[in-house]
C-alpha cells in the first residue's frame, strides 16, 4: 500500500503530478534493454485510387472533328458527298494546278513538295497517289533523266470535252456572276474571289479574260490596292427574282415551309399546334428578297437576320450543286454583310439548310435541290462531266463499251 501513501502526499503537495515524476534523459539507459521501440509505416496504405479503378475521362472533341450532326439527325446521303470530295481532293486539286502548267506537266521531284497545291497530306510522298488513277495520270522520264508528271492520254480527251462544255455555258455562267454581283453591297466584287470560287458554280478559269467580251454587263476597275475589281452594268430586273419567289408563285405553301422564325410566347397562352403555326407564320413572312437593301438593317433586326437568310439560300441555288463550303461562304461575307453566327443562323433552318462535316469545316446543303435519296433533282452538264470523271478515275482500265469518248 506504500503507492497510495505516495499518491495521497503528492496530491496535497503544491507541485504539478508531472513534474514530481522522475525525468528520464536521452542519454539514460533503457529499464529494459530488451524492448525497442520502432516508428509504426504505414506504407502498406492504399493512399491513392489505382488506375484502373478510376473513371476515364472522355477527352473533350474538338471543332476539328466533332460532327455537325448527331447520330439522330445525320442524313448519310449528304454525309457521303463530303466524303466523295476529300476521296477525289487529289485528283481535282491535281487537274485544276497541272492544266495551267506549260505543256501540262510537272516535274514530279516538284511535285512532291506542292503537298497543298495538289491536294495530298503532308508528308506523304505524291508516288502513292498517282497510282491510283491510272487512267488520268501518267508519269515518264524525260530526256533531262528526271521523271516528270502528266495527264494520259485518255484525259487529255476528257479535258478537250470540258472545254468544249465550258464554251457552250458560257453565257449560263455569264448570268450567274451578274446575280452573284446584283446581291452585292456595292455590286462589286474582287475577281480574284470569283476564281477562287469558280468551281462550285462551273465559272472557267479563264473567266477573267471572257468578261471584256460582255461591256453590256461588266466593268473591270483597279482598286486602291491594285486588285482588279469587277462591278455591274446595269440592273436587270428580271434576274432579280430569287428562287424562292419562284417557288413561292409555283407551290405557296411549299415556300411557306421554308423558313421558321418561331415567336416567343408565354405558356399561359396554351395555344394549340395549328395556332402556334399560324403565329410563326406572321413572324416569318414577309421574307426579305436578297437583291433589296436588306444590308442596311439593322444587323440585330429578325428583318436582317430574313435578309442574311435569303442570301445564303439564293447563293446556294446559284452553285452547280446546290451546296457550299464554309471557305465558299465566308469568301463573300463582306459583300453579303454576313455576320459571325452564320453557322448557328444555318442550324436554326433544318427544313431548308443540312449542315454535313465537321463543326470546323463544314459544308451546307439546300435540301431543296435534291430528292429523298440525296440525289440532285436537276443536274448541269458540268455536273455530269464531274461524275463521269469521278467514274474513270476509280476503274484500273477503260472500258470502251461505256466509254463516250471517241479516241
Amino acid at each position: 500500500m506504500a503507492w497510495l501513501r505516495t499518491l495521497s502526499r503528492t496530491l496535497k503537495s503544491d507541485k504539478p503530478i508531472l513534474l514530481s515524476l522522475p525525468k528520464i534523459s536521452s542519454s539514460s539507459p533503457s529499464p529494459n534493454p530488451n524492448f525497442t521501440t520502432r516508428t509504426l509505416s504505414t506504407s502498406f496504405l492504399i493512399t491513392k485510387t489505382p488506375d484502373k479503378f478510376k473513371k476515364k475521362r472522355k477527352k473533350a472533341e474538338s471543332a476539328r472533328t466533332k460532327p455537325v450532326q448527331h447520330d439522330s439527325t445525320r442524313l448519310q446521303h449528304f454525309e457521303s458527298l463530303v466524303a466523295r470530295d476529300a476521296h477525289f481532293r487529289f485528283l481535282t486539286r491535281c487537274k485544276e494546278f497541272i492544266t495551267k502548267q506549260p505543256d501540262r506537266i510537272l516535274r514530279l521531284d516538284d511535285a512532291g513538295k506542292l503537298y497543298r497545291e495538289l491536294g495530298f497530306p503532308r508528308g506523304r510522298k505524291v508516288t502513292r497517289y498517282i497510282p491510283k488513277h491510272p487512267l488520268i495520270f501518267q508519269t515518264y522520264r524525260h530526256s533531262d533523266g528526271k521523271m516528270w508528271l502528266g495527264f494520259s492520254d485518255f484525259m487529255e480527251d476528257m479535258l478537250e470535252e470540258e472545254r468544249a462544255l465550258m464554251d457552250s455555258m458560257e453565257l449560263d455562267r455569264v448570268n450567274r456572276v451578274r446575280k452573284l454581283l446584283m446581291m452585292t453591297k456595292n455590286k462589286r466584287i474582287l475577281l480574284s474571289k470569283i476564281h477562287h470560287t469558280r468551281l462550285i458554280f462551273g465559272i472557267p478559269d479563264d473567266f477573267r479574260d471572257r468578261v471584256g467580251k460582255y461591256p453590256e454587263y461588266f466593268r473591270v476597275v483597279t482598286g486602291q490596292d491594285g486588285n482588279r475589281i469587277l462591278e455591274l452594268v446595269n440592273w436587270d430586273p428580271n434576274l432579280s427574282v430569287s428562287e424562292l419567289e419562284r417557288t413561292f408563285m409555283v407551290d405557296e405553301d411549299k415556300a411557306r415551309r421554308a423558313f421558321k422564325f418561331p415567336l416567343k410566347h408565354g405558356k399561359e397562352l396554351e395555344l394549340e399546334e395549328n395556332d402556334t403555326r399560324k403565329l410563326n407564320q406572321l413572324n416569318t413572312f414577309p421574307l426579305v428578297s436578297p437583291y433589296s437593301d436588306g444590308w442596311k438593317l439593322d444587323v440585330w433586326k429578325l428583318e436582317a437576320e430574313k435578309y442574311r437568310v435569303g442570301i445564303v439560300h439564293e447563293f446556294l441555288s446559284l452553285t452547280l450543286e446546290k451546296r457550299a463550303s464554309i471557305h465558299h461562304i465566308v469568301e463573300f461575307k463582306d459583300e453579303f454583310s454576313l455576320t459571325r453566327q452564320t453557322y448557328q443562323m444555318l442550324k436554326k433552318q433544318p427544313s431548308t439548310f443540312y449542315l454535313a462535316g465537321t463543326e470546323m469545316n463544314w459544308t451546307v446543303f439546300l435540301k431543296d435541290g435534291y430528292n429523298g435519296n440525296g440525289v440532285l433533282i436537276s443536274k448541269d452538264p458540268q455536273v455530269l462531266f464531274n461524275e463521269k470523271l469521278y467514274k474513270f478515275a476509280d476503274m484500273q482500265q477503260v472500258d470502251h463499251d461505256s466509254c463516250p469518248i471517241k479516241r
